[in-house]
């Protein structure tokens, strides 16, 4: 390109590389202000919330603090319920024996009894036969002079007789307070010792007689006793009462 124009295009060539480093030598803007030497813009809007982060790893323990001080008792609480019967434990070894007690006060024992035997051959009749040979009589309850039993303890009695009959038949009767309450009868079998028994439970109040009484006329009294054969007459209290 020539003539003038070519010449003004030349010139701005060799001009911009000036005006470029003229720039460049100017005060620059601070890039901490926004839009440097640039009109600010309006504040934007607040960003949204991040995700919240990862749990942290658990830390370690620390050390045991000291025993705190009691505190008050608290009220009584409401009885529960009664549980469950548990299964029965194992059965456990034998102790060892204990002390000896103390001997203890004896009870009051009820006793009476007697038991007699007949001394002579052939009692008489109608009256109590007096059994004189006493094999038991300790409580003294029976009377060898009367031939009478005398109830000192009311309760239940048991009495029985075994009797040697011999030479004529035999009745007797066991009486209780003039009332006969048992009969026995035997006959008297020639050249022979035969034997006559009966038994009887009774109850007896204080104050009441129990005997063995011959009966009838004087050809019904074959009651025998010698040194060989005995006719005996006995009894005993089986239970007192207790009121």
């Amino acid at each position: 390109m020539r003539g003038p124009a070519g010449f003004f295009l030349c010139s701005l060539l060799l001009v911009a590389p000036h005006c470029t480093e003229v720039a460049a030598q100017e005060v620059q803007p601070d890039p901490k202000t926004p839009c440097a030497n640039w009109m600010g813009g309006a504040d934007g809007y607040p960003g949204h919330n991040g995700l919240p982060g990862r749990d942290g790893k658990d830390g370690k323990d620390g050390q045991k603090g000291e025993k705190g001080e009691e505190g008050v008792q608290g009220p009584k609480g409401d009885q529960g319920e009664i549980g469950v019967l548990g299964r029965e434990g194992p059965r456990g070894f034998p102790g060892y024996p204990g002390q000896k007690g103390e001997k203890g006060e004896g009870a009051f024992v009820y006793r009476s009894a007697f038991s007699v035997g007949l001394t002579e051959r052939a009692p008489h009749p109608n009256v109590p036969i007096r059994f004189s040979k006493i094999f038991y009589n300790e409580q003294s309850h029976y009377d060898a002079s009367t031939g009478k039993f005398l109830c000192s303890i009311p309760g239940m009695y048991y009495f029985a007789y075994h009797l040697t009959v011999y030479l004529t038949d035999v009745k007797v009767s066991l009486y209780k307070k003039d009332k006969a309450v048992v009969f026995t009868y035997d006959q008297f079998q020639k050249n022979n010792v035969d034997q006559a028994s009966g038994s009887v439970l009774l109850h007896l109040s204080t104050g009441d007689e129990v005997w063995l009484q011959v009966y009838g006329e004087g050809d019904n009294n074959g009651v025998y006793a010698d040194n060989i054969n005995d006719s005996t007459f006995m009894g005993f209290l089986l239970y007192p009462d207790l009121d």
